[in-house]
């Protein structure tokens, strides 16, 4: 309670109308409510949850929501296996809709009742998982990398496979081969098109800028692509597509536009779940454990919560991504 007392005393009230706030009661006046988390939030105080008690943790989207991405799908499900284990409810937050003028993050999740976050952001939203760090909010970024000591976070390490990918497809004979990217940035693609630059620069091929194709993470955005694709005067012979949907809508597409793959066109795609094994031909791809993602990084939330206290070692986990090659790969045609 000696963290509790604090607050009651900065705030001067009594431990009772504390914890009322901190458990968001609702017999609370807003004037009180506001001074109560704004001391808490000085105080950087964290609740205790254990094993015996149920906490609100939250999903937190930094930026533009994606829950009906496979990604999001996948994480949840994986997020789902932890509630039960770690006895966490969990909500759905989106920090732009959330925030009242003038409040702090910590004092806007106070308010919800959250103990805990796990972020999901994009390249242009980083700001908002540094700045809950810095006030030390108990939260795990997943998908994504921080040098700032404060930030903890999980993530899928996938540049290395996305080089192997890539190598895979010049081991075939291609010389022309495009990538598909997200329109978001995100480190995660970032990442992807790294793997598939030092592939292309260390075997020689020629740096091409127009096969670095941008389009929405999505299905529709799948097949816009191979539009795109079948306009090229000096179009690629092989793709490596680097988001599920996209991968799952390119396929379709590609069928529907008259492209035998892989005799006329070559795919490596991205896969989160089993998509690769739901299109014709089963589909080579890079593929992730974003369910093993959602376990973790609520894992690491626990760690930090479960004790009541904020951990002294920084949480910075990876899980490595793999290639797994199947029947949309092989050479290139003679003629395209």
């Amino acid at each position: 309670m000696s963290s509790v007392r604090v607050i009651a005393r900065e705030a001067g009230v009594s431990i009772a109308t504390v914890s009322r706030v901190l458990n968001n009661h609702p017999r609370v006046s807003q004037g009180v409510r506001d001074k109560v988390l704004a001391a808490a939030n000085e105080k950087r105080y964290v609740a205790q949850v254990s094993k015996r008690s149920t906490a609100n943790v939250a999903l937190l989207y930094t930026g533009e929501l994606s829950l009906g991405s496979p990604f999001d799908a996948q994480l949840m499900w994986g997020m789902s296996s932890g509630l039960e284990e770690y006895n966490f409810d969990l909500m759905v937050l989106d920090a732009k809709r959330s925030m009242r003028p003038g409040e702090t993050y910590s004092q806007m999740l106070m308010r919800k009742g959250v103990r805990g976050l796990v972020l999901r952001t994009t390249l242009a939203t980083r700001s908002v998982c540094l700045a809950i760090a810095d006030e030390g909010f108990p939260a795990v970024v997943i998908g994504d990398r921080f040098e700032h000591e404060g930030v903890r976070f999980v993530y899928s390490d996938s540049r290395e496979p996305s080089r192997e990918a890539v190598e895979h497809l010049i081991a075939l004979g291609h010389t022309r081969i495009g990538i598909c990217l997200n329109n978001v940035d995100d480190s995660d693609h970032a990442d992807r098109l790294l793997g598939y630059r030092q592939a292309i620069e260390e075997n020689g091929l020629p740096w091409d800028r127009k096969r670095v194709i941008r389009t929405p993470a999505t299905r529709p955005g799948g097949a816009q692509l191979i539009r795109r694709v079948a306009a090229m005067a000096d179009r690629p012979t092989a793709l490596f597509i680097t988001d599920p949907a996209t991968s799952a809508g390119a396929f379709k597409e590609a069928r529907a536009a008259g492209f035998d793959i892989p005799r006329d066109l070559s795919i490596v795609g991205f896969d989160d779940s089993d998509t690769r094994f739901d299109v014709f031909p089963e589909m080579s791809a890079v593929c992730q454990d974003t369910e093993a993602l959602g376990r973790c990084a609520l894992e690491a939330l626990y760690e930090v919560i479960g004790s009541g206290k904020p951990s002294t070692e920084p949480v910075r986990k990876s899980i490595r991504a793999w290639l797994e090659v199947h029947q949309s790969t092989g050479p290139p045609p003679s003629v395209l």
